[in-house]
């Protein structure tokens, strides 16, 4: 290819990054303000008001809430089996957390340490990198392990993973598997959770 057309070829897709960027920025302002982040009524309106669009619509809300970790990340998949059940929540909830993990680890690499400190704890920023820098292996399995369970910090460890030097292909292959028990167990809790609860309580 001609090294030209290539270097025009490489800057426009910088710019079609940045203008995806910013308008991210903007569409999470919007979503943000009219509370879809922060009100499960508001969020199940707006995909239920698009029924053709409405798993798009969905799935979009969820990427963008893991991108900008300033948005509560719980609530999307909670509305996810409240809106389309257990198993197509699952489905859109998989979907959307797969690449919006992509989306962060992404952005982590590109923009470097200032943003991952600005959005991780100075104290789990330095636990899990000390274990980085005694070994990398173990580093990724620990990270492995971590991202299977329901409750781990998944955001700031995918921030974290961004600065080590773990390749893209273990980190895909991690978020891929790795999610499938953590977003099932999650989904299950919602929909059985209470009633176990009750039942437990109950005697």
């Amino acid at each position: 290819m001609n090294p030209q057309l290539a270097k025009l070829i490489k800057r426009i897709f910088n710019i079609i990054s940045v203008l995806g960027i910013i308008a991210t920025i903007f569409g999470a302002i919007y979503l943000y303000r009219i509370g879809a982040f922060t009100d499960q009524t508001v969020l199940k309106n707006i995909v239920l008001a698009h029924q053709i669009l409405g798993p798009f619509i969905f799935v979009s809300i969820t990427v963008i809430g893991i991108i900008i970790p300033i948005i509560p990340g719980g609530l999307s998949q909670a509305a996810g089996v409240l809106i389309f059940g257990p198993v197509m929540g699952f489905v859109y909830n998989y979907i959307g957390i797969c690449f919006g993990s992509l989306g962060l680890f992404y952005v982590g690499r590109r923009y470097g340490t200032v943003l991952i400190r600005t959005f991780v704890k100075e104290k789990t920023y330095h636990r899990f990198m000390g274990i980085y820098e005694r070994s990398h292996r173990r580093y990724d399995w620990v990270f492995f392990a971590l991202i299977c369970a329901p409750i781990a910090p998944d955001d700031a460890l995918v921030l974290i993973s961004s600065q080590t030097k773990m390749t893209y292909k273990f980190f895909i292959f991690t978020i891929f598997v790795g999610k499938i028990p953590s977003i099932f167990i999650y989904s299950y809790f919602l929909v059985y959770g209470g009633e176990f609860l009750k039942k437990l309580i109950g005697g």
